[in-house]
């Protein structure tokens, strides 16, 4: 393979461009935003984020390297085709259904991030529990995009993979480390613009290549392979429900997501921004979804590629790159390769500064110095942007497995994360003590299940499981939805038997060592600090923190309205009386 400079030029001129853009950001931010709340300007941009960049930035976040990657290979796969392509579907139904039922309560509740509801009601220990899986799946999926991006430099410009990540990788982190969400979000309408022009410049030349065929008639008829509409089979439907439900209910307790949801003016902005970022993520598939349909229709012994065809060399999750390289001109692959490239940044991005937002507020402020100043969060979140853009990176380099990896993060976020978070937004009366076993049968469950990915045997084998190549067990039973359904209910029940038997008196009151139902029902211990109005809620259906964070917590959560304590309403009144 020749190398190519034009295409080198084009790369360095891209990156130049959106360091540019990230700059101007950070600038933007410092400007913005006073001494005082440096660190929310960087975490939730000021809660001043409009439609216009809000829903740009919300539909790059979901709209990444892996996203077009893997529509693409989908739709390119025999035997798999549109029918598996599931995550088009799958992350626009959980936008949506983040904003109809999660993005209106968490943004009008003033929280700066996903994890601070849990610590309210739950305890910081809960929230460092909660933390491992949240940091896990956005530190793994970084990774696994940046690996992806090397090496779809690798197949259209001839230059060293690792020289690549390493550049991307400290691009992205540059601009995010100076500008918090500001600089992110301002070159995700850059990123998300590169990704729409480069994608669909590129298909009109690849669909008239000689040895392409109709991908009209290659939908429905078996051609150089099956037709890429593909199929379920009755066998696999429970395991395609299983994959669709983790998704779109798994795409929802995210921080790259909830940052977004938080950095809006307003709750209803946040609910809006939800619903054009579904449609965004619909709009930006469809390119995606047409160059792996080009894949299965081309004969690649009539091509400079050769024989055999992709999926025989098993390059299958680089079709995207190699239709790009070998079916269009070579300054149409270029305009390709820098959207592939916008689409990797724009969510590696996201993925550092949530990892780094959740650290600097909910471990280290909230859990260990909650009367941190300003300045020293905003230390704290450099340094971590830094740290997490340099793991992710060196994970990207050396590890084997960063895809079988980020499979089971998200497996976690999905069955852990999701259940809690339905809890402690929706369900009156869970606890720390419900959490906790919620989050260990969740787990539990979750890895006796087994990955194929990681040669991961399982423990339980359920109904339908069957053998691969490897002798390892694929599970066509839904397990994975049966465990987050099982975390769900166990939070539930154990909240309310510990509730039980705590108040009855049938245990002691000293056994509540979590604090989380004697401390937190007893008048004495009552905090009146809360993320909501006063005057919208009756006291007992408050949510309180931890007494031990109540000296300090007016500094630390930023609703500054909701410590607005009126001693004339009604409900306080009648909540004394009785």
């Amino acid at each position: 393979m020749a190398f190519h400079v034009e295409g080198l030029v084009a790369i360095v001129v891209f990156y130049l461009a959106i360091l540019a853009v990230g700059i101007w950001a950070a600038w933007k931010t410092k400007n913005t935003s006073t001494e005082g709340d440096r660190s929310e300007a960087i975490i939730v941009g000021g809660r001043d984020i409009g439609l216009l960049v809000g829903g740009f930035t919300m539909t790059a976040t979901w709209v990444g390297g892996g996203y077009i990657n893997g529509t693409a290979e989908a739709v390119y796969v025999p035997g798999y085709g549109l029918a598996w392509a599931q995550a088009p579907i799958g992350y626009s139904l959980s936008l949506i259904l983040g904003g109809l039922f999660f993005a209106k309560p968490m943004r009008s509740k003033g929280y700066v991030t996903m994890l601070d509801p849990f610590q309210q009601l739950y305890g910081k220990r809960m929230g460092g529990l909660l933390f491992i899986p949240a940091l896990m799946g956005e530190m793994f999926w970084a990774a696994a995009i940046f690996s992806a991006l090397g090496a779809t430099i690798s197949v259209i410009i001839d230059i060293n993979v690792n020289i690549s990540v390493i550049i991307s990788a400290l691009i992205a982190t540059m601009y995010t480390l100076v500008g918090g969400l500001y600089s992110v979000a301002y070159t995700d309408v850059v990123q998300l613009f590169c990704i729409f022009l480069g994608l669909w410049v590129s298909v009109p030349f690849a669909m008239s290549h000689p040895a392409v065929t109709d991908i009209g008639f290659t939908a429905v008829q078996q051609v150089h392979q099956a037709p890429w509409l593909g199929s379920i089979n009755s066998l696999d439907i429970y395991t395609w429900l299983d994959n669709f439900l983790l998704l779109t209910l798994g795409g929802i307790p995210w921080q790259a997501y909830f940052q977004r949801v938080l950095s809006s003016s307003s709750a209803t902005y946040a609910q809006v921004l939800s619903f054009l970022a579904a449609f965004g993520c619909l709009v930006m598939a469809l390119p995606a979804v047409l160059i792996g349909a080009i894949g299965a229709s081309t004969a690649w012994n009539e091509t400079k590629y050769g024989f055999p065809d992709p999926m025989a060399k098993k390059e299958a999750d680089m079709i995207l790159p190699i239709v790009l390289q070998y079916l269009c001109p070579v300054y149409i692959s270029f305009f390709g390769l820098g959207a592939v490239s916008a689409a990797v940044m724009s969510s590696a991005d996201s993925s550092i500064l949530s990892a780094s937002s959740m650290f600097a507020r909910n471990i280290y402020q909230l859990s260990f110095r909650q009367n941190a100043s300003d300045r020293e969060i905003v230390w704290v979140m450099r340094i971590t942007v830094f740290l997490f853009g340099a793991s992710a990176t060196a994970m990207a380099l050396l590890a084997s497995s960063v895809y079988g990896l980020w499979y089971l993060s998200s497996d976690l976020v999905y069955i852990i994360i999701f259940p809690q978070l339905l809890c402690v937004l929706f369900i009156k009366g869970t606890n720390t003590y419900g959490a906790i076993a919620g989050y260990l049968f969740g787990l539990v469950l979750r890895i006796t299940g087994g990955e194929p990915y990681l040669y991961l045997q399982p423990l339980i084998y359920y109904p339908g499981c069957y053998p691969d190549e490897n002798n390892i067990y694929i599970q066509r039973f839904p397990f994975k939805t049966l465990a987050m359904l099982t975390s769900f209910f166990t939070n539930i029940i154990v909240s309310y038997l510990a509730k039980y038997l705590f108040e009855s008196g049938t245990l002691p009151p000293k056994l509540d060592f979590l604090d989380a139902v004697v401390a937190r029902y007893s008048r004495e211990h009552m905090d009146k600090a809360t993320l909501v109005k006063s005057d919208n809620i009756v006291l007992n259906e408050l949510a309180p923190v931890n007494p031990r964070h109540s000296l300090t917590l007016s500094s630390t959560f930023t609703n500054k309205e909701a410590f607005n304590y009126v001693d004339s309403s009604p409900e306080l009144s009648n909540a004394e009386d009785n």
